[in-house]
């Protein structure tokens, strides 16, 4: 009952073909008879960061993290805040439940 059926390889049917026998190829390194052609020229100016737009681009990605990290903060504290709601409001009714109990 505890001991493993192993599965047991099937017998194959059929006309079964024998294996192929691969013939290793030389490999010939290609010479190309015409010259490439020229990289195209880009059609956009390259992007030249100078210190003025670095700075900004700096600023903004602090700008951005400070502000994802208030919201998050602000999340955090408001499922603290109800959580310890819930907590009071379950001790309340749990004190006023005993007391009501011990009344009868």
């Amino acid at each position: 009952m505890f001991r493993p059926k192993i599965p047991t390889m099937p017998t194959p049917t059929g006309v079964s073909t024998p294996p192929t026998v691969i013939e290793p190829t030389a490999v010939v390194p290609h010479t190309p008879t015409t010259p490439m052609p020229p990289a195209p020229v880009p059609t956009r100016p390259a992007v030249q960061l100078t210190p003025g737009t670095a700075l900004a681009l700096v600023g903004g990605g602090t700008a951005v993290v400070l502000v994802v990290g208030a919201v998050l903060v602000s999340l955090l504290l408001a499922v603290a805040v109800t959580g310890m709601s819930v907590a009071v409001v379950a001790v309340v009714l749990r004190s006023l439940l005993a007391s009501d109990a011990k009344r009868r």
